[in-house]
C-alpha cells in the first residue's frame, strides 16, 4: 500500500535527482571551455615557421577570451591543444592518429604548415569528421572530395595564375620588355611541385617563357652549388627559387650570393614564404636580398598594425608572415563557427563552415569567409612580398600594400 509519506518521499526524490540533472545538462550545452588544435611540425626540419603559427595561435585564442569568448555557449573560453606532427609525412599520419584517438573532445584544428604533411593529417581526420582549417597550398588538398577540410590559403595553381602576370607586368613597365627566359629550382614537396606544374603546363606557354633551367631536390639541401651553376651559365631572364626549408633558402641564398647572383643580378622570385623567413638573414646581409620577391597566401598587410603589433612586443619577431596571420585568423574562424553552432559539437562547426558567409575576409586576402562544395575560401587572393631594404614588405595587391613594389636591376 503506497502512502502519502511514499509519494512525498518519491516526489522529493525526484525532484533532487532534477535539480542535480539540470546543471550537468547546461555544463554540457555551455562548457567552460572548447578545445581547438595545433597540427604541425614543432620538431625538425620545419619546427621555426610552426612555431610561428604557435603564435598566431596563442595569441588569436587570448584575444577572442579577452573579448568574452563564445557567447552563444555562455562565454566558454577556447583552449588550444597543440600537436607536433613531426618532420616526415609518416610521423605526420601518426600525429593525426595519436590526436583523434586520445583528443575526442577537438571540436575543429589548424595545420599542418607542409602541404605534403596536411594530405597525411587529413585522411585520419576526415575519417574522424573533424574539421580542420589549413593553409597549405597544394591542389591536391581539397580535390579529393572530402566534406571536412577548409582551405583558406588559395590553392598553389592560383597563387601561381594570380601572381605571375603581375609580375611580368611590373617587369615589362620597369625595364621596358617582357621576361622572355626562366630556370626554376625547387623541392620536391606537394606545394613546390603544384606550383611548377600550373607555371609548366599553363602559364608558361601562356606568357611566352621559355623554361631553361628545371632542377629539383628533396629536402633537406645538401649542396647548393649544382643548382646554382646551372642558373648561372643559362644566365635567365627570372629564376624561380622555391624552397620550403629555411634551411634550404639559406643555402640558396648564400650560394647566389657566393655566385654574383644576388642583389637583383638575376630577378628572383619565390612561391612560399620560406625565402622571407627572419632566419635567412642569419646567412647574408640584407642587401642581398633586395628585390627579391615571392607570391604566398598571405601576409602582414594594411589593416593588421595592431596584430603586427603585439607579435613584435609579445615573441620579439621582427615582421608577420603568412604562419602567424593565417593562425591567428583560424581562431577568429573557429569561434565565429562555434557562434554559429550554438554547440561544441565538431559536426556542428563542420555544417556551420559550410554554410558560413562571413563577408569580406579580414585576415585573409580577398574573398570571403565562404567556402565553395570542395572546401576552398571563395575568391582567395595572394599577397606579392618584396625584400626591400631588409624587411620583405607587401607590395600587392595595391589596395592593401604597405609599399611600392620594384624591379631589380640586371648586373
Amino acid at each position: 500500500m503506497t502512502t502519502k509519506l511514499d509519494l512525498t518521499r518519491r516526489a522529493l526524490i525526484g525532484s533532487t535527482a532534477a535539480a542535480i540533472a539540470m546543471p550537468s545538462i547546461a555544463r554540457a550545452q555551455n562548457p567552460a571551455e572548447v578545445k581547438v588544435g595545433l597540427i604541425v611540425p614543432m620538431s625538425g626540419l620545419y619546427a621555426r615557421p610552426s612555431s610561428v603559427m604557435r603564435m598566431g595561435a596563442e595569441i588569436g585564442i587570448d584575444d577572442i577570451n579577452a573579448a568574452g569568448g563564445i557567447k552563444s555557449l555562455g562565454g566558454a573560453k577556447l583552449k588550444l591543444v597543440l600537436i607536433d606532427c613531426g618532420d616526415t609525412v609518416e610521423k605526420a599520419k601518426n600525429a593525426a592518429q595519436r590526436m583523434v584517438a586520445q583528443e575526442t573532445d577537438l571540436v575543429a584544428a589548424t595545420g599542418a604548415y607542409l602541404s605534403s604533411f596536411t594530405l597525411a593529417v587529413t585522411e585520419v581526420t576526415e575519417r574522424a569528421k573533424l574539421p580542420v582549417l589549413t593553409l597549405s597550398y597544394s591542389d591536391l588538398i581539397t580535390d579529393r572530395g572530402y566534406k571536412y577540410i577548409f582551405q583558406t590559403a588559395a590553392t598553389a595553381s592560383s597563387q601561381s595564375e594570380q601572381g605571375l602576370p603581375e609580375l611580368m607586368k611590373l617587369a615589362e613597365s620597369a625595364s621596358g620588355k617582357k621576361p622572355k627566359t626562366v630556370a626554376i629550382v625547387m623541392d620536391n614537396t606537394a606545394t613546390s611541385v603544384a606550383t611548377a606544374k600550373a607555371l609548366k603546363e599553363k602559364l608558361f606557354p601562356q606568357l611566352g617563357l621559355q623554361l631553361v633551367v628545371d632542377e629539383v631536390w628533396t629536402p633537406p639541401l645538401s649542396d647548393a652549388t649544382p643548382l646554382i651553376q646551372k642558373v648561372r651559365a643559362a644566365r635567365p631572364d627570372l629564376l624561380f627559387a622555391m624552397p620550403n626549408a629555411v634551411s634550404d633558402a639559406k643555402l640558396l641564398v648564400e650560394k647566389m650570393n657566393e655566385f654574383g647572383l644576388g642583389q637583383g643580378r638575376i630577378p628572383t622570385i619565390s612561391f612560399s614564404i620560406t625565402i622571407a623567413e627572419p632566419d635567412v638573414l642569419q646567412s647574408v646581409k640584407p642587401e642581398v636580398l633586395q628585390g627579391v620577391m615571392t607570391v604566398v597566401a598571405n601576409w602582414g598587410f594594411k589593416g593588421h598594425e595592431t596584430l603586427i603589433a603585439e607579435v613584435k612586443k609579445r615573441y620579439n619577431e621582427p615582421w608577420a608572415t603568412q604562419n602567424v596571420i593565417s593562425t591567428y585568423g583560424d581562431m577568429w574562424l573557429m569561434a565565429a563557427a562555434l557562434e554559429k553552432a550554438g554547440k561544441a559539437d565538431k559536426d556542428a562547426v563542420a555544417e556551420a563552415l559550410r554554410t558560413m558567409d562571413g563577408g569580406p575576409a579580414k585576415f585573409y586576402p580577398g574573398g570571403q569567409l565562404k567556402f565553395d562544395d570542395k572546401g576552398r575560401r571563395v575568391g582567395a587572393g595572394v599577397t606579392i612580398v618584396q625584400w626591400q631594404n631588409g624587411t620583405p614588405v607587401t607590395v600587392f595587391p595595391k589596395e592593401i600594400a604597405v609599399a611600392e613594389p620594384f624591379w631589380p636591376k640586371r648586373g
